[in-house]
């Protein structure tokens, strides 16, 4: 790898901005000031360091964030705040890059995963891979007594949407929990207005093996490299 494109990916850079650091003298390799923006780097051998600070390689960036509510599932928008407006720039210079895996409603909470890796999203949003997806609802009115049933056979909606068996399981105080393999469009709130319920707050917990945990609304972390195998 080229050392500007080194740089360029660790920092959060376009390939020039890294070419003028380089230029000013700021690089060094092995202890040696770098000259040279187009020589070659061995990712987790050589020693970058900028301005006094080793550039630690990763391949990938791959963050877990507790969505809030409030806030919509997208990297820019011109009225609304996104959940990269969440997302330090500073600790995680590499933000631009990140695509989010899924979606959620602007006003449903919990887990949402955003990385760099495009096939890592590929792997956990088509649905022929069937990862699961776990939320936790409070819901007005009364489901049916039947509902577990339905979603276990697998509903086709009022307008002809066909989902997937699904778990529902019914917890106290008005909630329940749902479990997909897929995300359609407001998936579980249809599924469950199907069933005389109305949605008022959803919670998606866990994707996957991965689970939320204890992290804040509105905050993110990098994955552990254990969390990083429980997507693989």
């Amino acid at each position: 790898m080229r050392l500007d494109q080194y740089i360029a990916r660790l920092q959060g850079l376009t390939r020039k901005q890294a070419r003028a650091v380089i230029k000013r003298g700021r690089v060094q390799v092995a202890g040696v000031v770098a000259k040279d923006h187009g020589r070659r780097i061995a990712p987790n051998v050589d020693t970058v360091v900028v301005d006094g600070e080793t550039l630690a390689w990763e391949e990938h960036l791959t963050l877990m964030l507790n969505k809030p509510t409030g806030v919509i599932t997208a990297t820019e928008d011109r009225s609304e705040r996104t959940v990269l407006d969440l997302i330090d720039g500073n600790a995680y210079p590499r933000k631009r890059d990140l695509i989010c895996v899924g979606r959620l409603d602007k006003d449903t909470t919990g887990l949402l995963l955003l990385t760099t890796d495009g096939a890592l999203v590929q792997r956990l949003t088509h649905p022929k891979h069937g990862t699961e997806k776990r939320y936790v609802a409070t819901v007005d009115g009364v489901i049916e007594p039947d509902a577990a049933t339905r979603f276990a056979g697998g509903m086709t909606l009022r307008d002809g949407t066909v989902c997937r068996p699904a778990l529902l399981e019914r917890l106290e105080d008005g909630r329940v929990r749902v479990v997909l393999g897929e995300g359609k469009y407001h998936q579980v709130k249809r599924m469950i207005a199907a069933c005389g319920g109305r949605v008022t707050s959803l919670h998606r917990e866990s994707v996957g093996h991965l689970q939320l945990g204890s992290l804040a609304p509105g905050e993110c972390r990098r994955l552990t490299p254990a969390e990083s195998e429980l997507l693989d």
